[in-house]
């Protein structure tokens, strides 16, 4: 049978479409989500209603995540995937009052594979809109890391059992054809018992022991000394207090956690020294797609003794707070543990020539020798908040970024 001439633009997808329907009595062609084979991937949603019950006001950010990377303090996961709730649909009318409410809203993330997940959020607090002065209107940012986080005010929340507070796993199957399916009435609710109490905690470094910034095989351990970093310029608002430090109490018995049974406390904050590729710029050793996931085709560094073992490595400096000043900020006057978190004006983290391959974190690995480049310094609070240096505001990225060059948040730490 013949068909009509079909124009060049009737070749797109809505032309494919509109020629199938004129070539009536002919069998229609499948369609398909892309021609090319490799991206001929079906995709589901995850849809369901935001519930909100704070004072604060701003719009609501839901970020998606990989149930086997999650994202700080549980893990160091990145968001596959986000949504913005503007406030105006939220909250509606009762914008600009501060009822705690419950407010309701609808969000859908479009384009989900089939999988388990994690949906973590937080309100992007606007504070100018209640006449507080100074104010900081709804600044999250996702493009800039130094833009990516809650800050004080925000307030957190997140899919959880609505009986135990945990966190909910939630799983997209697929049907007998292997297609995801929908997962639809998920509720993520936000509540102002978790208020974000602090801005992220921006940093400067400067050596205190072992001289200048260079990290060499041999050498002994240096100590950095982590003071709070104001940074107002642009589109980065931070003013932390100081640091956020805490025992850690995973089991919520009261009683401090020592995981590793090495007889000292676990506290919060962690610290982590990785590295940095070797190409300019900002990019993690062996994740130079930025997904948080190890490169299959990254460096395999040999190990210490063993050799090398035939997959990609997390490489880390083995490093470390100094424990006593916090473990004395931690201490009340009776001598006993204080559950609840204190702000510490400084941290001080230790920093030994030794080199390790952090895949499994629970087990890092001795390299042999130390691997040659910088080194990023990346501090995680109890909140889940994060800072890192170097970053997006070092005077090398921050013109091209549109941001406000700060001289002191290009340090790294290097082995030449």
């Amino acid at each position: 049978m013949s068909r009509p001439t079909t124009p060049s633009w009737k070749r797109t997808l809505g032309g494919v479409l509109l020629a199938a329907l004129l070539t009536t009595g002919c069998e229609s062609p499948s369609v398909v989500p892309t021609a090319d084979g490799r991206q001929n991937l079906h995709t589901a949603r995850i849809e369901g209603t935001l519930v909100v019950q704070s004072k604060a006001r701003g719009n609501a950010v839901v970020f998606l995540y990989d149930v086997a990377r999650p994202p700080p303090p549980a893990g160091t996961g990145r968001p596959i995937a986000f949504t913005v709730i503007p406030a105006e649909q939220l909250f509606g009318p009762a914008l600009t009052t501060d009822t705690l409410g419950p407010f309701t809203a609808p969000f859908t993330l479009s384009l989900v594979p089939a999988g388990t997940y994690l949906l973590r959020g937080f309100i992007d607090a606007d504070t100018c809109r209640s006449g507080a002065q100074p104010c900081r209107p709804s600044d999250f940012n996702p493009w800039y890391g130094v833009t990516s986080e809650p800050n004080a005010g925000d307030v957190g929340g997140g899919a959880v059992d609505p009986t135990t507070g945990a966190t909910l796993a939630l799983t997209v199957t697929e049907d007998a054809d292997g297609n995801p399916l929908p997962l639809t009435n998920v509720s993520v609710s936000f509540s102002d018992t978790a208020r974000v109490p602090l801005d992220r905690p921006a940093f400067q470094v400067s050596v205190l022991v072992g001289g200048d910034h260079v990290v060499t095989t041999g050498g002994g351990t240096k100590v950095l000394r982590l003071t709070p970093q104001t940074i107002r310029g642009g589109a980065v608002d931070q003013a932390p207090p100081g640091f956020l430090v805490s025992y850690v109490d995973a089991n919520k018995d009261g009683v401090p956690d020592d995981a590793n049974k090495d007889g000292i406390p676990d506290v919060w904050p962690r610290v982590v020294v990785r590295k940095l590729a070797n190409v300019p710029g900002l990019l993690e050793d062996n994740d130079l797609d930025r997904n948080g996931i190890l490169d299959p085709d990254g460096i395999d560094y040999p190990r210490a003794g063993s050799g090398r073992d035939g997959q990609p490595d997390l490489v880390v400096l083995a490093a470390g707070l100094v424990m006593d000043p916090i473990l004395s900020a931690l201490t009340d006057e009776s001598g006993n543990p204080r559950m609840t978190p204190v702000v510490m004006p400084e941290l001080q983290v230790a920093v030994r020539p030794l080199a390790l391959d952090a895949r499994d974190a629970a087990a890092p690995a001795p390299l042999e020798g130390l691997p040659q480049g910088r080194y990023t310094v990346v501090l995680i609070q109890s909140t889940g908040q994060t800072w890192r240096v170097p970053n997006e505001l070092a005077p090398a990225f921050a013109p091209a970024a549109g941001l406000t060059p700060v001289e002191s948040q290009a340090f790294t730490l290097e082995v030449p």
